[in-house]
């Protein structure tokens, strides 16, 4: 069988790690649920967190799946042939299971078996060891042993074959990458890593230490497999093309700006903002169609589906493309009419996405006319200075290029260095708060977050008891020092109502109830009421918490044994979240 397209290149790997004993489950949200330390989920791995700490999995030990994903920290490099922001990655995990050898063997087999990839057009990299870990030779002489010659095997620093943790703790080990040579011409006889036609498609990560608060490494209890795979990257290369925008998975997309513009994706002068707005609107439409459902808004997630949509339309403008509002919904349409069948999520929330976006679009379009008024004021001495250009850039969404197309009509100037050099200055600003942000560890299993963890389960069942049967959980996010979470209301709480809830929590607290985890199907948690946030997520086998006959609910953990261990619930704040959700934040006193 010859495999072309992404969804046959999905389902031919899904089958591959079934045939290895592997469970094939479903994608996670992009808003991560273990991991209070980013945005997005940005790798197959997030979902699985407290798996990959210990907690047994409903479904075994060997994992498969396609995860949707989202990464911001490649904003500035999208527009290139193959950076993307929302991207799928192919996964495949060993909890506790088997190792390097196996991982390895099996990456290989399904790379030159089943993608028929020649060997010769193959090169790997391993870890070359430092002070804190050793090199990995043994990921080495596997690769040897399969066939590869030294100069197609490079050891590398930490900064290019080491993963994690995600923050400054927790799970984190050597990895193995694997490389593909796209060029034209021949392929060398050596690789060299920093030729850019030796295509990075395929990164075997092994989690075998777990770093400290202290900065030190230890050996992990479990010894885990977290593999990665890049949809889009792989289906060009199966097509034989250098550009993954010319792949199926953008190519609608484009089209549909090369109709309404009257410009060619191929005239250099537009492709740049073509791939831009094709990986932006997916994006967008993918973050605003999750189960979670996120608006474009000034904070969190919601200012990632902004950002995205304004420069998606800043773009539009600059191509010459009329009523970007209807341009959007043209081609939110397009992808979720792409992607409907693999993620029934975004035709479920097809209408949500649609209003949001109309909204967006147009609040930005006022924007836009705003900012062209303040344009107008400027250049009175036949220069637009590096504090304006940058002004008109900040509070109006201006990109550079479409403030020097406007002062070109007008025949006055504008300091492209000088906003060049005040860009760089917001970027390091930004990346810098970013960083003080989202600072901190891989969720862990330490004992606050197995107290607020399991708060979270009595305060979702003490709102059941007391507003509403049919509540249900819309999102959570717990840090070591408060539980944030959110369900459907549609008005604010009354101080009586929250003293209750309140109540309630600490009663079946000082009642000392016994958690207990059990396996069971799908249908035989559904008969005994188990609470879920996403019911059509799950496995043949899931994971039911139980805590006393109180409450019961489909999760991963971690939790503690008795409720007696949590400790005084306070709620510190009762809010609105979005439309028709409330969020509750509250602490462990």
């Amino acid at each position: 069988m010859t495999i072309k397209t992404a969804k046959e290149l999905k389902e031919l790997y899904l089958s591959f790690f079934e045939s290895k004993d592997h469970k094939r489950i479903p994608s996670s949200s992009l808003v991560p649920e273990n991991d209070p330390t980013v945005l997005f989920t940005t790798a197959g791995m997030h979902p699985l967190v407290p798996f990959l700490l210990g907690e047994p999995h409903s479904q075994g030990k060997r994992l498969c799946d396609v995860q949707k994903c989202v990464r911001t920290g490649d904003i500035d490099e999208v527009g290139d042939k193959v950076h993307h922001t929302f991207f799928e990655m192919l996964g495949n995990w060993s909890l506790g299971d088997y190792f390097k050898e196996d991982a390895i063997k099996i990456s290989f087999e399904f790379l030159t078996q089943q993608l028929n990839f020649p060997i010769e057009k193959l090169a790997v990299t391993c870890f070359e060891g430092d002070d804190d870990s050793e090199k990995d030779t043994e990921a080495y002489e596997v690769w040897k042993s399969l066939g590869f010659p030294e100069n197609k095997i490079t050891f590398l620093p930490k900064k290019d074959n080491w993963w994690g943790p995600a923050g400054e703790t927790g799970p984190c080990g050597p990895d193995t990458e694997m490389f593909y040579w796209t060029g034209k011409d021949p392929v060398p006889e050596t690789f060299d890593p920093d030729n850019k036609d030796w295509v990075e498609i395929w990164n075997d990560v092994f989690m075998q230490y777990t770093k400290t608060k202290d900065g030190r490494y230890e050996p992990a209890e479990q010894l885990n497999v977290d593999t990665g795979l890049g949809v889009e990257r792989v289906t060009a290369i199966l097509q034989g093309l250098d550009d993954n925008y010319k792949t199926e998975l953008f190519q609608p997309t484009i089209k549909k700006i090369e109709e309404l513009s009257n410009k060619s994706y191929d005239d250099p002068n537009y492709t740049v903002s073509m791939r831009i707005i094709a990986d932006h609107m997916r994006s967008a439409v993918f973050i605003m169609g999750d189960e979670r459902k996120i608006s474009p808004s000034n904070v969190d997630q919601g200012y990632i589906v902004r950002r995205f949509i304004r420069r998606s339309i800043r773009h539009c403008l600059s191509l010459g493309i009329p009523e970007p509002a209807k341009f959007t919904n043209e081609v939110a349409r397009l992808i979720i009419e792409q992607y409907k069948d693999e993620y029934e999520e975004l035709n479920k929330n097809k209408s949500f996405i649609l209003d949001e976006l109309s909204k967006e679009s147009e609040k930005f379009g006022r924007t836009i006319e705003t900012g062209l008024k303040e344009f107008n004021k400027m250049g009175s001495d036949n220069k637009i200075s590096a504090k304006e250009a940058f002004l008109l850039f900040q509070s109006y969404g201006f990109p550079i290029e479409m403030t020097e197309e406007l002062a070109n009509e007008k025949g006055i100037e504008v300091d492209v260095k000088g906003f060049n050099e005040e860009f760089k200055k917001h970027q390091e600003l930004s990346r810098k708060g970013a960083e003080k942000k989202f600072k901190g560890g891989l969720a862990d299993d330490s004992e606050i977050s197995k107290k607020l963890h399991t708060a979270t389960h009595l305060l979702a069942e003490a709102l059941r008891r007391v507003l509403s049967k049919d509540i249900k959980q819309r999102g959570s996010n717990i840090t070591p020092e408060r539980l944030r979470f959110d369900f459907n209301f549609d008005r604010k709480l009354t101080d009586e109502e929250k003293q209750e809830v309140e109540d309630l929590v600490n009663k079946k607290i000082m009642e000392a109830l016994p958690v207990e985890r059990k396996e069971m199907s799908v249908e035989e948690a559904n008969k005994l009421g188990a609470q879920s946030e996403f019911q059509d997520k799950y496995g043949d086998k899931v994971s039911v918490y139980m805590i006393g006959d109180f409450s019961a609910e489909l999760c991963g953990g971690p939790h503690v044994n008795n409720t007696s261990e949590i400790g005084h619930f306070k709620i510190k704040k009762e809010q609105s979240s979005s439309g028709g959700v409330r969020r509750i934040k509250a602490v462990i006193e």
